[in-house]
């Protein structure tokens, strides 16, 4: 195997050769560098040497000719050792590299007689003012360090290194979730900065049970994947499955947060989200809170929680932070809303198409009269002036925002206003599909909104056929599919089925915050306990003579 390595090295410092100086030097395969990956096992089998120069040669053989990849060579201490530094232009914060690292070291250091330990152990204790250090022992830890923005200093003379955390590359801040609106609530949301993220979850949940489990995914982006939980509310089976999909991801990748949902789902080939994705860390911590497991992923300010059961897209955090009146009112718009913008088109093509008598005969004479030269049948004239709404909002969301928005409302307008005028769709389709498509905006989930968008159209399809029977049939086979379904071992329709009363305090309704004592009972089975008993405030006792005990 070292043979190997010594090989593979020997052809990239061949190429290197040949590039930077222009002759024709090179080995025979000189696309050598372009063609070969050089892989984790291979630079872990490289140790760091003794001798300075050597170390720097061999960086330069493996990172190229990065023009961001510096290497900064000193002398420590006016001459005492030959050192250097190793860094990313740009992933670093200059200012602390150069007053706490090279200044300390150039100018004030100065070896103890009586130190004990090494060089570099000396130099770590009393010269070094950074907080957090770590050791490299091999060329994959020092390329590894630096990758995530870390210094890393070779000493001559010392077969270890020290990498040193100074990442002062540009981050958004907090701001207002861009696909989650808040009307009241926390308005901070997550960024692509993934400790940033970390910060915000500890922010809202202050104890040393919150467990934060960190990989490293992506055998070329190396992305950091941090697992979340509650130590003692989340089951141990959950987190542990959780774990293993994980850690059987081997791709060259991890771009965005899907990446790892459509390698985690329990049903690959449904389009139904099996895992709630979220912008917003109270939602986050609300659902640790009921026992499930948060996936954090670099470059990403979406949150994958598991599971992922169908109620819980449902479910808003805003729904508790108003009166539970007010709360149960949303909520039960919101269901209705679902069942709108899933049923209305269908329902309308399968009644004026197939069950005449089942209309008002003044209503039914409206219908007659707006489709009277209308040359399409009431199946295709939805289909178009869906497909039209689709097209109009993708166009909406495409179009930078300032005209997105002014595109899709005054298209929407003017097409539909035409249309009619054109005696090509029916003024009540045009109201129908109005509906369906704020309807649709109700949904808490984008994910579930998406999937909901798409069973319209076969829903069309059946109404057209069938009729009503062909509604039922359809809304029968989405049943049948959810009863089959599960995520990381929960049931989807879990709250809704098995019967669990206490579920369903949380489920269509949403109940007093003081009446919520136990946690879901399918996802929380060993410690369901969420309050004491007794919360329910009250008046205080009143003496016949006004006071008050």
């Amino acid at each position: 195997m070292r043979k190997r390595i010594v090989k593979k090295l020997h052809h990239l410092i061949g190429n290197y050769a040949c590039k930077t100086t222009g002759k024709n030097t090179c080995p025979d395969d000189m696309d050598w560098l372009h063609q070969t990956t050089v892989e984790k096992y291979d630079l872990e089998r490289i140790p760091i040497e003794a001798d300075l120069a050597t170390n720097i040669k061999r960086l330069k053989e493996i990172s190229g000719v990065c023009p961001d990849f510096i290497i900064r060579q000193f002398e420590i201490g006016g001459g005492i050792a030959e050192a250097a530094v190793i860094f990313l232009e740009g992933m670093v914060e200059r200012v602390l590299l150069n007053e706490n690292l090279l200044k300390p070291l150039m100018i004030y250091y100065r070896p103890l007689k009586s130190a004990q330990g090494s060089f570099l152990e000396q130099i770590l204790r009393v010269a070094l003012p950074v907080d957090v250090v770590r050791k490299c022992v091999n060329l994959h830890d020092v390329m590894d360090h630096v990758l995530e923005g870390s210094v890393v200093l070779l000493v001559d003379g010392e077969s270890r290194g020290l990498a040193l955390e100074a990442a002062g590359f540009k981050t958004r801040v907090p701001e207002e979730p861009m696909t989650e609106a808040v009307v009241r609530g926390s308005r901070e949301g997550f960024t692509e900065a993934i400790h940033t993220n970390i910060t915000l979850l500890r922010r809202r949940l202050k104890t040393p049970n919150l467990i934060l489990e960190n990989m490293v995914l992506g055998r070329i982006s190396h992305s950091q994947v941090v697992v979340g939980y509650v130590r003692g509310l989340a089951a141990p089976e959950l987190v542990a499955e959780v774990r293993e999909r994980l850690q059987r991801i081997d791709i060259d990748g991890i771009l965005e947060s899907n990446y790892l949902e459509e390698m985690l789902r329990d049903h690959p080939l449904s389009f139904f989200p099996q895992a709630i994705t979220t912008e917003r860390p109270d939602r986050v911590a609300a659902n640790l809170l009921e026992g499930r497991v948060a996936i954090l992923t670099e470059n990403t300010p979406h949150v994958l929680i598991l599971p992922g059961e169908f109620v819980a897209h449902m479910q808003s955090p805003e729904d508790f932070y108003h009166h539970f009146v007010l709360g149960v009112s949303i909520r039960l718009l919101r269901w209705s809303a679902f069942a709108v913008s899933l049923l209305l088109p269908s329902v309308y093509v399968a009644v004026t198409t197939f069950h005449q008598e089942m209309i008002p005969t003044r209503l039914l004479l409206s219908i007659v009269a707006a489709r009277e030269g209308v040359p399409f049948p009431a199946v295709v004239e939805a289909l178009v002036m869906e497909i039209a709404f689709e097209i109009l909002r993708e166009a909406g969301v495409r179009l930078p925002r300032a005209v997105g928005q002014a595109v899709s409302i005054v298209g929407a307008l003017v097409i539909g206003e035409a249309a009619v005028m054109a005696g090509v769709v029916s003024p009540l389709m045009v109201i129908v599909v109005a509906l369906t498509g704020i309807s649709s905006f109700l949904s808490p989930s984008f994910d579930l909104a998406i999937s909901i968008r798409i069973l319209r159209f076969p829903m069309m399809f059946l109404a057209g056929l069938l009729g009503l029977f062909g509604v039922a049939a359809g809304v029968l086979a989405i049943l049948i599919h959810f009863a089959g379904m599960r995520s990381f071992g929960l049931p989807y329709l879990a709250g809704l089925t098995p019967f669990h009363p206490d579920d369903w305090k949380d489920v269509f309704i949403r109940a007093p915050i003081w009446m919520m004592r136990r946690r879901p009972t399918e996802l929380s089975k060993s410690n369901r306990k969420r309050q004491v008993p007794g919360l329910k405030p009250e008046p205080p006792d009143r003496h016949p003579q006004g006071g008050t005990t």
